[in-house]
């Protein structure tokens, strides 16, 4: 497993993709917009689900139904992970410390490799801005916040590095582990 943390708009999606191509058996890539695309649209924008995503300073704020959810979608990761699938989780820690907790205790006795995806606020903020489907604030309000107090075994930054050269850095460690 590799587990990609980062802020909205870092590059995470990208730097999965890459891998796809760069490792040599298949790798699955599942995230947080896996997640947040299935689910019934009552739950994206609603206080139940994610809600507080249009407060207009990027803020997340994450409702039961949700928590709820994310943590059946975590361990399902996890079960397909034990059932023999390589996986690229691309997630957003909003709970830092306590995401990263819930995706330990998930992944207990399995092969993690823990990567954060750094991108500087306002690099995020332009990239945020030209995709457009993306709440205003979001990738600057997280750049920094999904990060705090979690634990990596490696770290890149897309700040002025290409998802490639990220992800060539990551099958770099992939392999020296190996």
């Amino acid at each position: 497993m590799i587990v990609l943390n980062g802020g909205s708009s870092s590059g995470k999606s990208s730097i999965a993709r890459r891998l796809q191509t760069l490792l040599p058996d298949p790798w699955l890539h599942l995230g947080a917009d896996t997640l947040v695309g299935a689910l019934p649209p009552r739950l994206v924008g609603g206080a139940e689900g994610i809600g507080g995503v249009d407060t207009g300073d990027g803020t997340v704020e994450v409702g039961p139904a949700f928590a709820a959810l994310d943590a059946a979608w975590t361990l399902g990761v996890a079960a397909m992970a034990r059932a023999g699938a390589r996986i690229i989780v691309d997630e957003i820690f909003l709970g830092t410390t306590t995401s990263q907790a819930r995706w330990r205790d998930a992944l207990t006795g399995l092969d993690v490799l823990w990567v954060g995806v750094h991108c500087s606020p306002a690099v995020a903020a332009t990239r945020e801005a030209a995709r457009g489907d993306r709440v205003p604030g979001m990738a600057a309000t997280q750049a920094t916040t999904v990060h705090t107090g979690v634990h990596y075994d490696l770290v890149v930054d897309t700040t002025r590095t290409t998802p490639d050269a990220c992800a060539r850095t990551i099958l770099t460690r992939l392999t020296d582990r190996s």
